[in-house]
């Protein structure tokens, strides 16, 4: 029995979308094998770790983007300013009882 090689190297995808779509071909592809392709094994597994790494720097991206948005500063900034004043002040405090003990 002779096996076509797939000659699949393609580009890595540039966007999340891309990206997904390649890692759930390949997963389908895998899973619908009844004899296990061992000559593209290579290939798919390079590929889907490309696609992986698009998914996961842009998931990391939006996850960052959420946090920033969801954080205490941004949803309510006259209590960041008060909360960074505070902290001032303890700092301040510190260094004067630093000082004044040496």
């Amino acid at each position: 029995m002779t096996t076509t090689l797939r000659k699949r190297k393609k580009a890595a995808p540039k966007t999340f979308e891309a990206a997904y779509h390649i890692l759930k071909d390949n997963a389908a592809s895998l899973q619908q094998q009844e004899e296990p392709n061992i000559d593209d094994l290579m290939t798919i597994v390079e590929e889907s770790i490309s696609a992986y790494k698009v998914c996961q720097t842009r998931i990391d991206a939006v996850q960052q983007a959420l946090d920033a948005a969801f954080s205490d500063e941004a949803l309510n900034p006259e209590a960041a300013v008060s909360e960074k004043k505070a902290a001032a002040a303890i700092e301040t405090e510190t260094k004067t009882e630093t000082n004044s003990s040496s």
